[in-house]
């Protein structure tokens, strides 16, 4: 499988600094091609994000010396060294696989891994952690939105991977009303943070729907996607653009192309060719005898 570059590159993979440290949003995107519709932004900017999740459950960490110094120096590793601060955590899980902490870990890893485009890698930390804490959120709506983005010609059972993502998507719109506000976050920033990560969930059922070739859900979900994300992506406008073209719905595929191809980054000429593709099979379609 080709590696993939994530389209909000670290900016979204890192999330959005919070105050104090506080659970974050991500996303990420695969190819440009229709069949895998998504396309590399690289030119969001670089924004770092804590590794404690977004969720409704945390356990206290173990009375560990040993353990206290190797978490530490696994925070204090800059987030912008990504790869970095994945080792560091890769040693960390390894030298204490039953620490008390490693859902922090597992939860960075999942940002991490997706960061430098390992997916696979992604997947199966985002596994570990939600065995030990299946309502994380941030993580749920991660997997939910990247597994079907990551699906091509050489992904062993994409309907399996398709469903694992619709559950994982579904699980976090659930589970996203009735979290409680960390203390060390305003009410804006707590809202912000809600609204990506369910952003990122409808964005996720949006593709599932897509692949499926179930045009009239996928509209539906990504236009939830976009018109709640405080941070829009321009993959979920091409992806919207694409379902309307397939929906027949040239107008409004046309105006989402036209969003995108206004949006700066990797995603602009796809869009700008997506805009004019809807406008020939428009004309196509008033030409057409009934």
């Amino acid at each position: 499988m080709k590696r993939i570059k994530m389209e909000l590159g670290i900016a979204l993979v890192l999330g959005i600094l919070l105050a104090g440290g506080s659970a974050v949003m991500a996303q990420a995107p695969a190819s440009q091609q229709p069949s895998t519709p998504a396309q590399t932004d690289k030119d969001k900017a670089v924004a770092p994000i804590t590794t404690q999740p977004l969720t409704l459950d945390a356990a206290p960490p173990p009375v560990s010396a040993e353990e206290d110094a190797a978490m530490k120096t696994f925070r204090d590793a800059p987030i912008t060294d990504v790869a970095k601060k994945n080792q560091l955590a890769e040693d960390f899980v390894q030298k204490y696989p039953e620490s008390r902490y490693r859902v922090e870990v597992y939860s960075w890893l999942v940002k991490g891994y997706l960061g430098v485009g390992q997916v696979d890698k992604m997947e199966a930390a985002g596994d570990k952690e939600l065995a030990i804490e299946p309502n994380d959120a941030t993580t749920l709506a991660i997997m939910g939105s990247t597994l079907p983005r990551a699906i091509n010609s050489s992904t062993p059972d994409p309907m399996k991977r398709l469903e694992k993502a619709e559950q994982f998507s579904k699980r976090a719109l659930d589970l996203i009303p009735a979290l409680p506000k960390p203390a060390n976050l305003t009410d804006e920033q707590f809202t912000a943070a809600k609204n990506q990560t369910t952003a990122m969930a409808y964005s996720g059922l949006g593709l599932v729907a897509y692949r499926r070739g179930k045009f009239t859900d996928a509209i539906t979900n990504l236009e939830q996607s976009v018109k709640i994300d405080p941070t829009p992506d321009s993959v979920n406008y091409f992806l919207l653009g694409k379902a309307n073209e397939k929906a027949s719905h040239f107008d409004d595929a046309i105006a989402a192309f036209t969003k995108c191809a206004g949006m700066p980054g990797g995603m602009q000429e796809p869009c700008k060719s997506g805009v004019e593709e809807a406008k020939k099979l428009s004309t196509t379609q008033l030409s057409t005898p009934k």
